[in-house]
């Protein structure tokens, strides 16, 4: 018999808010799991943030947690326009690394990651936690296994809610230090639920807007998606809608399947409607629904850590990473140029690859003329 794995050892950069969920579930993980150290600008955030979830080690900046700890896996946890240069030093470090969401501002920097990534053979993931709950999961199997027929239909919503405080912070709301709006800072874990589930885009028909907020970015867009495989769908992101709600809806050949959530949702979100003659699917469905907990980073970090340790490639890797970074792109392109765009449209020294904004953002001219 073999002896037990030693605990896997994980570092966080940057203790702010969303460290928070990546330290509960690593802490929900423990033994199996031990975080090593943390790093942050702030030592007083740090420290704060060390205390509470029992962390030994605090560090002023990456370069000294990877020269002082061995890892197995680091978590970014910073402002998106570091996440790039952070995961570089981390795969030159050695070290895998899980990146908060978007991966990086850009095309070209995803492109960038992507090279030092073959050159290091160190990999790069994402967090996309809503792939990894128990029923997404489950739909996914009964997808792949031909069980509801062909993917036809979809809805996709994030419609929330963001006062104009939310912007105080100077890195919100900027196509410089966050990438976009809620296309890239919210709605992205919603669509990338769907592309897991309905499969690759193929074109996108999109608007975007500033209706209400105090931002360089839209606070609203919308967009009619074309599957590859034949199949429609409509996304609706949002942070100007009081009554906040996350939406998925997947109609098949043989089955409606529905979540309403808002930041994560339990099976008992979800509804499966049998197409007529196909009533057999209710108790499929039923199967594989687990007793009631919440789809959150806990899922991912779980599913990660199973991977790496059978010698798997954990997910969500770069290169479906930059897929769905790829539609949000897209969806702006479409937007500002007034053009349908197709996946793999934008390559090169396209515009739209060195910026989500491309550089001609209807508001942005408007505002300058005023000024």
């Amino acid at each position: 018999m073999s002896a037990p794995r030693p605990p896997f050892r994980v570092g966080i950069i940057g203790t702010g808010g969303i460290a928070h969920a990546h330290a509960e579930a690593l802490t929900a993980l423990a033994p199996r799991v031990a975080i090593a150290g943390v790093v942050d600008l702030d030592p007083a955030r740090a420290n704060a943030f060390a205390e509470r979830f029992g962390v030994d080690r605090v560090y002023s900046d990456a370069a000294e947690l990877f020269a002082n700890e061995t890892l197995d896996l680091v978590h970014v946890c910073t402002p998106p326009q570091t996440h790039t240069p952070l995961a570089i030093e981390a795969m030159r470090a050695g070290v895998p690394s899980l990146v908060e969401k978007p991966t990086a501002l850009t095309l070209a920097e995803v492109d960038e990651l992507a090279a030092v990534q073959a050159e290091t053979g160190v990999p790069v993931l994402t967090v996309f936690q809503h792939r990894f709950g128990a029923a997404a999961r489950h739909l996914q199997a009964l997808v792949g296994g031909g069980e509801l027929g062909r993917p036809l239909v979809a809805t996709c919503e994030t419609l929330w809610y963001r006062p104009d405080e939310y912007f105080d912070m100077p890195w919100r709301g900027r196509w410089d230090v966050e990438g976009g709006g809620p296309t890239m800072g919210h709605g992205i874990h919603q669509f990338d639920l769907l592309f897991a589930i309905f499969g690759e885009w193929s074109q996108v028909s999109a608007y975007a807007a500033r209706q209400l907020r105090p931002t360089d970015t839209e606070d609203v867009s919308m967009a009619i998606v074309r599957f590859g495989n034949g199949a429609l769908a409509t996304v609706v992101n949002s942070l100007v809608s009081p009554h906040e709600t996350s939406r998925l809806r997947f109609d098949f050949e043989y089955a409606s399947v529905e979540v309403r959530h808002l930041y994560g949702y339990t099976s008992e979100d979800w509804t499966f409607t049998p197409a007529p003659g196909h009533e057999h699917l209710s108790a499929r469905w039923a199967e594989g629904l687990d007793s009631g907990a919440t789809s959150g980073h806990l899922d991912q970090v779980r599913a990660i850590l199973d991977a790496l340790e059978a010698g798997e490639a954990p997910g969500v890797d770069l290169a479906e990473a930059r897929r769905t970074l790829e539609f949000a792109a897209a969806t702006y392109a479409s937007a500002f140029r007034g053009v349908a765009i197709d996946a793999g449209e934008l390559v090169g020294d396209d515009p739209f690859v060195r910026s989500m904004s491309g550089g001609i953002v209807p508001w942005a001219a408007v505002k300058a003329v005023l000024a």
